[in-house]
C-alpha cells in the first residue's frame, strides 16, 4: 500500500486504485486527530463512546486533506444490505442509513466504512464510473456480503466483474483471527481457511469471494497488515475493546 502524507495526515491508497483519477480513495489511519484515549486520535465513528465534538473534527480534518466536501456514512450491522446511490433516482439522503454495503455512481458521494478488525473492501468499475465500499467482518463474510455486493453491481449498473478493481483495507490477520467457538460460529464450508490453532484468514476468504464472483485475480490487492498486532497505526476491537474507529473511503470525483 502506498502511505501518503497531506495536509497534517497520513492515509493509505491502494497501488491498483491509485491508478485511476477518476476516483477518490483512502485508508486513513488513526493518527493525527483531536480525540483522546481510548479514542486517540483520528476516530470517526460517533457511536463508540467518543465525544460528538472530537469526532466532528476529525471528519472535518479528512475532508480537508483529500480535498473534499462531502462524507457518506451508514449505520452498519454486521449484516448483507446493500445501500444503493443512483443518479438516475432522486437526490440521496444525507442522513445516515442502515446497512453494511454501498455502491454508487454519483459523483461527489463519497462512501465511508469505518471498522477496528474488519475489512472495508473498495471496489471499482471505470467502465460504469461506479464504486463500493464494503464493510466485509466475519459475519458479513460468511454471509458473502462481497458476492452479494458485486451481484447488485452488475444488476443496477452493468458491471463487469472483470472490469471491477479491489483493494481489500486493513483488518484482523490470520495471526489473531481467533474463533475459540468457530464449529458454532462459522459455517463448516470456511473451515478450510483455519489454521491448526482455530485462526482463520479472512483476507483469504474475501480474495477468494472476489474471484468466485468474476473478479480477476491480478485485479485484486490486499493490505498486509493485522489491525491487532498494528494497533498503535490503526484502531483494533481485539486489541483494546473500548476504541474508536478509522475510515476508509471511496468515492467518484
Amino acid at each position: 500500500m502506498i502511505n501518503i502524507q497531506k495536509n497534517g495526515l497520513s492515509f493509505f491508497q491502494f497501488p491498483n486504485l491509485a491508478e485511476y483519477p477518476g476516483i477518490c480513495h483512502g485508508i486513513f489511519t488513526r493518527k493525527g486527530g483531536v480525540s483522546s484515549q481510548p479514542y486517540d486520535s483520528l476516530n470517526t465513528s460517533l457511536n463508540s463512546g467518543d465525544l460528538e465534538t472530537n469526532v466532528i473534527k476529525n471528519r472535518s480534518l479528512i475532508l480537508q486533506c483529500l480535498e473534499i466536501d462531502n462524507l457518506f456514512f451508514i449505520n452498519q450491522v454486521h449484516g448483507t444490505d446493500i445501500v444503493v446511490l443512483n443518479k438516475k433516482d432522486c437526490q440521496p439522503p444525507d442522513y445516515p442509513v442502515t446497512g453494511d454495503a454501498v455502491i454508487s455512481n454519483i459523483p461527489g458521494k463519497n462512501i465511508v466504512i469505518q471498522t477496528a478488525d474488519c475489512q472495508a473492501v473498495l471496489l471499482y468499475d471505470a467502465h460504469k464510473q461506479t464504486a463500493a465500499n464494503i464493510h466485509a467482518g466475519w459475519r458479513g463474510s460468511i454471509q458473502n456480503i462481497i458476492g452479494k455486493t458485486i451481484q447488485k453491481m452488475e444488476k443496477i449498473f452493468k458491471c463487469n466483474p472483470a472490469h471491477i478493481t479491489a483493494g481489500i483495507g486493513p483488518a484482523l490477520g490470520l495471526c489473531c483471527a481467533e474463533f475459540i467457538n468457530y464449529k458454532k460460529e462459522i459455517p463448516e464450508k470456511y473451515w478450510k481457511y483455519k489454521n491448526n490453532s482455530n485462526h482463520f484468514d479472512f483476507y483469504a476468504v474475501s480474495r477468494d469471494q472476489l474471484c468466485n464472483a468474476g473478479v480477476l485475480p491480478e485485479n485484486i490487492f490486499s493490505s498486509s497488515f493485522c489491525t491487532k498486532c498494528s494497533s498503535s497505526l490503526f484502531f483494533s476491537f481485539r486489541k483494546n475493546k473500548t476504541t474508536g474507529r478509522f475510515a476508509s473511503i471511496i468515492g467518484i470525483k
